[in-house]
């Protein structure tokens, strides 16, 4: 069966329900520790729920309100940003062990082929913002996948590109002039491919989202689909059939490698 993960980690509504039963027993309201710690009221309560990640500003004032004697404040070693947001962790993992790799993506970049410019680009234009703390986790957590395109040459990375992409300015015309430049470079090793499926076609499969198949050590095919909040690994047969059939229509009408390498060289010329 496919899997999700759009909840929030279950670290952070722990450490904000001990936040709300410390606060409770000490006698503090909630519009107390809002003004205490210098938050609006949804802002905390948003926190105490689990919905947001408690930051180490509310995690002080409520230990020194409720004399928790830094009982409140060891919560902080447990609430370090994850590298991958939580639905992704399935197909994170998966990833790091597969033996090949076939990826579609119509709107960026994937992450695998980002430089860092354009990573942080991407993760500064979040809604809602993400804090500095998280951004670095994110970034490095991009680079620590890419590096297996370099450290693993007999594993088979796949990538194709919807044209669209490619003319979307993220992080400025310098910033993208680099990243173009950046795919060409990686899609000359031999162990990765990089192709671009070209606009103009009319309806196409390829307008359904992104996808990606893996293959793993076992030889299962697992396939993954992800949208803005959420993400979905799949294993079950007749799903992963039917997206390696989209993926493998979207291939044939992708222009080939040499052609996309040079297709990548004029609109990297054309900034």
């Amino acid at each position: 069966m496919g899997t999700t993960g759009s909840e929030p980690p279950m670290t952070w509504r722990y450490c904000g329900n001990q936040v709300k039963l410390w606060r409770t027993r000490a006698g503090f309201t909630r519009e107390a520790l809002a003004v205490e710690s210098g938050y609006d009221y949804e802002y905390v309560k948003s926190m105490e729920q689990g919905r947001r990640k408690p930051t180490l500003r509310l995690l002080q004032v409520a230990d020194e309100m409720c004399e928790a004697h830094g009982l409140l404040l060891a919560a902080q070693d447990y609430l370090k940003p994850d590298r991958f947001p939580s639905y992704s962790k399935d197909y994170a993992e998966a990833e790091s062990r597969a033996s090949a790799l076939h990826s579609y993506q119509p709107l960026f970049v994937p992450g695998q082929l980002q430089t860092e410019g354009y990573m942080r680009a991407l993760l500064g234009a979040n809604c809602p913002p993400l804090d500095d703390e998280t951004i670095e986790a994110r970034v490095a957590g991009r680079l620590q996948r890419q590096e297996r395109l370099v450290r693993c040459p007999t594993v088979l990375f796949g990538f194709v590109i919807y044209e669209a992409a490619l003319h979307e300015p993220v992080g400025g015309r310098d910033c993208m002039r680099e990243q173009l430049n950046y795919l060409l470079k990686m899609g000359a090793l031999r162990n990765i491919s990089v192709q671009v499926l070209p606009v103009g076609q009319g309806a196409h499969t390829g307008l359904n989202g992104p996808l990606v198949l893996l293959e793993t050590p076992d030889h299962e095919t697992l396939a993954y689909e992800e949208g803005q909040s959420t993400g979905v690994l799949h294993s079950e047969p007749d799903k992963v059939t039917l997206l390696a059939q989209r993926h493998g229509m979207i291939r044939m009408q992708a222009l080939n490698a040499e052609q996309s390498a040079q297709f990548i060289r004029k609109v990297a010329g054309e900034l």
